[in-house]
């Protein structure tokens, strides 16, 4: 029988070759053509252009990537950071527990958390937003949010701070229509700024008004940056992507409180593993009147509000 000439081992030789130099040739136009945007900031590098979903990167490609956001962090701020990828605790889910009675409104939690996480000073991106109300009302749209401390407490008046909720349903998750943000075993709804494409379905979606969008450059004094980062949590972002809170994912997955809780003067924040039946959050959850916000949208937030009377 005569061998057909694309079964030959000398056929396949050549067909590899010449797919592999079309590939290669497209890759070095695609690198060409990604120069000269790269001068604006705005676009990925072709490593970054082809990195795989997060889920899918092997140990060794993610040391890849660390050392490379490394290096850009370095030439941009004269300083070396120390970023890890952070993964989920065995036996964890976090809960957040809030005070509301303790609660006085002082907004340190939201400075400390945009400090703690290369937070943009030039726009001031914040994820916590602290809202006032009225003694006896309960109406988070027609709150005023734009209070200026030090003179907080007010009388008649109490404070609710909101950030993301880390939904056990979260619709932002549903809503992202290239798996960039997705809810992980601790509990803990991430985002990776490397495969954020900036449409802002999430932002939309979230009944919380959770996520920031970097319309602008993300700008951080050399000075205040903190080294310590996580891939998914506080290294720092780019132009036309979302963010939001990750619990402080570089500390409370390394066994520490988020920063929020740490400087709070009141005590007002809880923070632990709700399958510890021996954690504060659990205690909280079995012996006070606990309440979520929005509870109507089904969500089923991590994050629980409760009053000490």
């Amino acid at each position: 029988m005569q061998r057909q000439p694309y079964a030959t081992g000398e056929m396949s030789r050549r067909s590899f070759l010449r797919n592999t130099a079309i590939v290669s040739s497209a890759v070095a136009a695609m690198a060409a053509a990604l120069a000269p945007l790269r001068e604006l900031d705005e676009f990925p590098s072709l490593e970054e252009f082809l990195q795989k979903h997060y889920k899918e990167l092997t140990p060794e490609e993610m040391d890849r990537i660390l050392k490379r956001i490394a290096d850009e962090v370095e030439k941009e701020y004269g300083r070396r950071p120390e970023i890890k990828d952070y993964k989920p605790l065995n036996g964890v889910q976090f809960v957040y527990c809030l005070n509301l009675t303790r609660c006085v409104g002082c907004r340190k939690c939201v400075h400390a958390c945009v400090a703690e996480n290369n937070q943009s000073r030039s726009p001031e991106i914040q994820y916590i937003r602290v809202l006032e109300m009225p003694n006896g009302t309960f109406d988070v749209e027609q709150s005023e949010h734009t209070y200026q401390p030090p003179a907080v407490p007010r009388e008649q008046r109490y404070y609710m701070p909101v950030q993301c909720h880390q939904c056990r349903k979260p619709p932002c998750v549903k809503a992202c229509p290239v798996e960039a943000t997705w809810q992980e075993e601790d509990g803990i709804t991430v985002v990776d700024y490397d495969w954020c494409i900036g449409c802002r379905y999430c932002e939309a979606a979230c009944p919380y008004w959770a996520r920031r969008f970097n319309w602008a450059k993300p700008r951080i004094p050399k000075d205040k940056l903190n080294l310590n980062m996580s891939y998914l949590g506080n290294r720092p972002r780019k132009k036309g992507v979302m963010e939001k809170c990750h619990f402080c994912i570089q500390r409370t997955r390394a066994g520490r409180y988020p920063a929020c809780l740490e400087v709070c003067p009141t005590g007002s924040r809880k923070f632990g593993n709700i399958l510890d039946p021996e954690s504060e959050v659990s205690y909280i959850l079995r012996n006070r009147r606990v309440f979520v916000l929005k509870e109507e949208v089904g969500t089923m937030p991590r994050f629980y509000y409760y009053f000490d009377v």
